[in-house]
């Protein structure tokens, strides 16, 4: 016969691994938040924990954790992160070289060497050599606003 109070920490041991395993895969910071819970869970388990206790502790520890850590874990990690294409237009200078005009469908910034078409985050009418910001892209058009 089965020893019933072993198979207890067994499955939170079980469910920790399969959480780190699935982690190690994806690498999206989200699993390992579980794989916490399953270790807390497995705690319980092994002082006798009543299994109804053992399963809302592995939710409550591992939804707080998410919440808690997962967000400064992941700013953490891409802090060293090197923008790339798109990622790095935005907050460039520009200069206006065609008067910005969102109502007349009008614009034209120059970004290394590259024309692209812009309109205004504001909707106000940006004269050329003007210089301003950009603030987000959308498709082939670059967001931008006067700079202060």
């Amino acid at each position: 016969m089965v020893n019933l109070w072993f198979m207890g920490p067994l499955i939170w041991l079980i469910i920790m691994a399969i959480m780190v395993i699935v982690e190690i895969i994806t690498v999206g910071l989200t699993s390992i938040w579980f794989a916490g819970g399953a270790l807390i869970a497995f705690f319980a388990s092994l002082f006798g924990a009543p299994a109804a206790v053992q399963i809302v502790l592995f939710i409550i520890v591992s939804v707080l954790t998410l919440a808690l850590f997962r967000p400064k874990a992941v700013e953490h990690f891409n802090k060293t992160r090197t923008k790339t294409n798109v990622d790095s237009m935005i907050g460039k200078r520009v200069k206006v070289i065609e008067p910005i005009s969102n109502l007349d469908g009008t614009g034209t910034v120059l970004l290394n060497d590259v024309e692209w078409t812009a309109r205004s985050s504001t909707g106000q009418v940006i004269e050329k050599e003007s210089i301003v910001v950009v603030k987000e892209v959308k498709g082939v058009k670059l967001i931008v606003e006067k700079e202060s």
